[in-house]
């Protein structure tokens, strides 16, 4: 039985990396198709256009439905994974369960951002065209986040632009890694209680 869990659990990571694969893709448009991106999206596209159709959480360029698709997934991974290495749930497991579903919205927000962060950098040092929409949408999310950063590095002095960069994603880098390790931490600890 833990077995079929454990498969099962592994198949929705698997779709969750498709996913995600499939956002990222959609960053570029038309630029990027072929055989394997029309098969990505017939397999990831129905999951994601429900939820852009329930939930429709457009701001701007950017859809964030998608967030709520990954997060759902993430939960029933989670649940798959406990009940396939515990043989059940208890209720430290379900709380464990839930704060693994924050932090994975949280850690998702992050990752992004660090994304977004590392193309803004290679874009500053390859002077690339930084008027086309792709970029422009790049600068959209990422300006406010840098000004956000740099006032807590520079605070109200003018700090050099791409050092700024850098310090913001060492920065998140820092926080993903710290907060998933205390996040782990403290789920283990409640999977630990039995009710």
């Amino acid at each position: 039985m833990s077995t079929i869990f454990g498969f099962l659990a592994m198949a929705v990571s698997i779709y969750s990396i498709l996913i995600l694969i499939r956002i990222i893709i959609s960053w570029f448009g038309h630029s990027v198709s072929g055989k394997p991106v029309d098969l990505l999206c017939s397999v990831t596209d129905p999951y994601l256009n429900w939820w852009r159709r329930t939930l429709n959480l457009r701001i701007g360029f950017l859809d964030f439905s998608a967030v709520a698709g990954i997060v759902v997934l993430s939960l029933l991974q989670n649940i798959l994974y406990t009940i396939s290495r515990t043989g059940g749930i208890t209720i430290g497991n379900i709380f464990a369960i839930l704060l693994l579903g924050v932090w994975n919205i949280v850690s998702f927000i992050l990752v992004f951002f660090i994304i977004i962060l590392i193309l803004r950098m290679i874009a500053y040092l390859t002077n690339s065209n930084i008027y086309s929409p792709f970029w422009n949408i790049v600068d959209s999310v990422s300006q406010p986040v840098l000004y956000r950063l740099n006032r807590i590095f520079f605070g109200n002095r003018i700090g050099n632009y791409l050092k700024g960069i850098i310090l913001s994603i060492l920065m998140l880098v820092v926080i993903w890694i710290a907060g998933g390790i205390i996040v782990q931490l403290i789920a283990s600890m409640l999977s630990g209680l039995s009710v």
